[in-house]
C-alpha cells in the first residue's frame, strides 16, 4: 500500500483537531511518504514559524532512522557522539525528540508523522489520532 495524499489530509486534519479537542498549543503537522517526501503539512493559525521545520524534521528522522522519533531520542542519550553525527549527515534535518510516528502496513514503513507544537507527548498522541483516523497503522 502507498500512502496517499487523500489519507495524508486526513491524518492532518484529525492531528490538528485533537490538538483543538486537548486544548494545546497550535500545532503543524507535516506527513511524509516512504521517500521522505512531503505529502501534507498544515499549521494552525498562531503557529510559529519554525514548527513546520520541526515537524518535518520529527518524520524525516522517523522514516530515515526506521523508528519513531521517541525511540530515536531515547537511543541516542547515551550516545552524544551519534547524535552528532547524524546531525551532520542529515544536514541538520533530523528532530530527535517524540511526535515523529512510524506510518506503517503490515511491518513496511510506507510514511511518517511529524507534529509540533505542544509537548513531546502531545505531538505524539496527535500524531497517532491522525494515524488512526486514516485507518492506518502507527508504530512508536
Amino acid at each position: 500500500m502507498k500512502l496517499t495524499v487523500e489519507k495524508a489530509s486526513i491524518i492532518v486534519d484529525r492531528a490538528l483537531a485533537k490538538a483543538g479537542e486537548m486544548k494545546i498549543k497550535p500545532l503543524c503537522v507535516a506527513v511524509l511518504d516512504d521517500g521522505g517526501h512531503l505529502v501534507a503539512l498544515k499549521r494552525a493559525d498562531g503557529a510559529s514559524i519554525l514548527r513546520p521545520a520541526i515537524a518535518v524534521g520529527k518524520a524525516w528522522g522517523a522514516i530515515g532512522m526506521g523508528e519513531s522519533s521517541r525511540r530515536l531520542a531515547e537511543r541516542l542519550k547515551e550516545r552524544p557522539a551519534f547524535l552528532g553525527a547524524l546531525s551532520d549527515m542529515s544536514g541538520g534535518k533530523v528532530v530527535p525528540v517524540a511526535g515523529g510516528v512510524l506510518i506503517m502496513d503490515g511491518a513496511t514503513i510506507i510514511g511518517a508523522v511529524g507534529a509540533s507544537g505542544a509537548t513531546s507527548d502531545e505531538d505524539e498522541a496527535c500524531a497517532i489520532a491522525g494515524i488512526q483516523a486514516a485507518g492506518l497503522e502507527p508504530k512508536v
